[in-house]
């Protein structure tokens, strides 16, 4: 601090010297706690949807012929997607039980109880008996744990998310709003790579038996290293109080429901577009492939880490571009983009030489300029009080509404009418989300 040489300029006194010490200390710890909550989010995310594509991948590549041996490829894989679907319906039950948990017990025992209950069910997965040994009851083993895994990601909610983006410089929303989504692209990386591992390194029947077992062990032991990060940060008074004073608290869903029931529906139908395409490039042409007869597994993967690649360079442009166009303005964008991309991803499907890596590519790349502004748009327009379980109800809605049967609708009605169905189910989200931010702004004037 520099002493003015002019004379009668009162001297600094001990308590303007301490006030401005102070004031440097609170400044620096402030961006040092963005920056710690950056981390956390990601850790957090990455195990989440580490989760998610290691069962995803299974789902694909073991289920159908572990569980359904006497059926043919394609149902097997039909009816393994229906059990992929469980979890997303699951979902939004564990949101409204783990809320209750919060508002009794606090955010580190519900955040201890969802992830252990998270790892607990994706471990279980490893350990499932063949049919051979016990029959259909295997099918309902997996059903019970996939159901489970949904019912704990309901809890995973932990709102740093939010405090991330109250946080951030109001010029930079749209980067640090980016940031937790980079957990896709990253949990992607890690379970694609895994099971590209193994496909290559051993033989199809050790595959089979025993290999895939053990990327749910890794997710486990990655859902733990997650837990303790995320304690570290909800669990402490500081963040607890950074917490309450954005009034980033659970609220009971009846009265978030009828103070912003209208701004929760419309919500959920704003990322379709996205949501869509998310399992479209990543599930939906996996099966694809693996369906035909021949293909290589190891190498489509690896299309789809490069993929993923591509996808965490356009989740990191979506920041900068929303920070000069605005979110919700980006989104529209995207969504019109991927309406484009409807109209040409059928063509990259169709024939017998097809591979599907533009298909790939390419959608990757325009999930990563929606998907990184999917999860802010619309919740910041909430209000502060109600942001932290409107913004879960949000998300567990359009999680369901616009992803969770896409693998299973698209490979059922590109079965029987093409993949013309592809280009088709895109397009039903484009639609869906331009009319709700069309309706979002209306909203939003009214309320105003």
């Amino acid at each position: 601090m520099a002493i003015s040489t002019n004379p009668s300029a009162p001297l600094p006194t001990s308590s303007g010297l301490e006030q401005d010490a102070r004031r440097e200390h609170h400044t620096g710890h402030d961006q040092a706690s963005l920056g710690e909550i950056a981390i956390g989010v990601v850790i957090g995310r990455t195990s989440e949807f580490f989760d998610f594509f290691v069962y995803a991948i299974a789902a694909v590549l073991v289920f159908p012929s572990f569980l359904f041996p006497n059926t043919d490829p394609l149902t097997g894989t039909l009816y393994s997607f229906v059990i992929f679907a469980l979890a997303f319906v699951a979902r939004p039950l564990g949101s409204l039980f783990f809320m209750e948990v919060d508002r009794r017990h606090g955010r580190g025992t519900k955040l201890t109880i969802a992830l252990f209950l998270l790892g607990g069910s994706t471990a279980a997965i490893a350990f499932l008996p063949s049919p051979l040994s016990i029959g259909g009851y295997a099918v309902a083993l997996l059903c019970l744990a996939r159901a489970a895994q949904g019912f704990a990601l309901g809890g995973a909610w932990d709102g740093l998310s939010s405090l991330l983006a109250l946080n951030a410089p109001q010029k930079r929303r749209g980067f640090w709003a980016m940031i937790p989504q980079l957990g896709a692209p990253f949990g992607f990386l890690l379970a694609a790579s895994l099971f590209a591992y193994l496909t290559s390194s051993m033989s199809q029947q050790d595959f089979q038996e025993w290999g895939w077992r053990y990327p749910f062990f890794v997710a486990f032991a990655i859902n733990v290293v997650a837990l303790f990060a995320r304690l570290r940060l909800v669990a402490t008074h500081e963040f607890s109080s950074m917490l309450q004073k954005q009034e980033l608290q659970p609220v009971p869903v009846q009265e978030v429901v009828e103070r912003n029931g209208s701004n929760i529906l419309v919500g959920a139908f704003v990322p379709l577009a996205c949501y869509a395409l998310f399992h479209l490039v990543t599930v939906f042409p996996l099966a694809w492939t693996a369906l035909r007869p021949g293909t290589d597994i190891s190498g489509f993967l690896q299309v789809q880490m490069a993929g993923a690649g591509v996808m965490f360079v356009m989740v990191v442009l979506s920041g900068w571009i929303a920070d000069i166009t605005g979110r919700r303005t980006l989104l529209g964008v995207g969504a019109a983009l991927i309406g484009l991309f409807s109209f040409v991803a059928p063509f990259t499907l169709r024939g017998p030489d097809a591979t599907g890596y533009g298909f790939v590519l390419v959608g990757f790349a325009l999930l990563g300029l929606s998907f990184g502004q999917a999860s802010g748009a619309v919740a910041s327009g909430l209000p502060r009080r109600y942001r932290y379980t409107g913004s879960a109800m949000i998300s567990d809605l359009g999680w369901l509404i616009g992803a969770g049967f896409a693998p299973l609708v698209v490979l059922g009605l590109s079965n029987l009418i093409g993949v013309v169905s592809v280009g088709g189910y895109l397009l039903s989200g484009v639609v869906c989300t331009l009319l709700a931010l069309r309706l979002n702004r209306q909203l939003e004037m009214r309320d105003h």
